[in-house]
């Protein structure tokens, strides 16, 4: 999967917004950045291209994952957590982001789960 990639927005906002020393990211959907299309399989799957969209993004403004201080989950199915959470802690390591989860009745695209971000520049 690559890291070096992200979708385009799915309506009218920015990917990324810089306001001084922060960077706000918008919620990202497991889009596959080269087809726009919502990637095939479980949660495991899209909470990894989800991961991936972000650190695409980040490395576009020269950052990474370091760089990020909130990130807020969205999920469809808080039974989902489990697993998103391995996944999670395997791509993002240490330190962790300060996080929240929310669970909600839907998501673009029917997708399972959303990520949004906080970084600092």
């Amino acid at each position: 999967m690559s890291v070096n990639a992200f979708p385009v927005p799915v309506g009218p906002y920015q990917i990324a917004r810089r306001h001084g020393n922060l960077l706000f990211l918008s919620g990202q959907i497991p889009l596959d950045p080269d087809s726009g299309n919502l990637v095939e399989g479980g949660i495991s799957i899209q909470t990894e291209r989800v991961i991936l969209n972000i650190a695409g993004v980040l490395k576009s403004y020269g950052l990474d994952w370091k760089s990020v201080l909130k990130v807020t989950v969205f999920l469809t199915d808080l039974n989902d957590f489990p697993e998103m959470n391995a996944v999670y802690s395997r791509l993002i390591g240490e330190p962790y982001p300060a996080r929240s989860t929310i669970g909600v009745a839907g998501l673009p695209k029917s997708s399972r789960i959303e990520i949004e971000a906080i970084a600092a520049v």
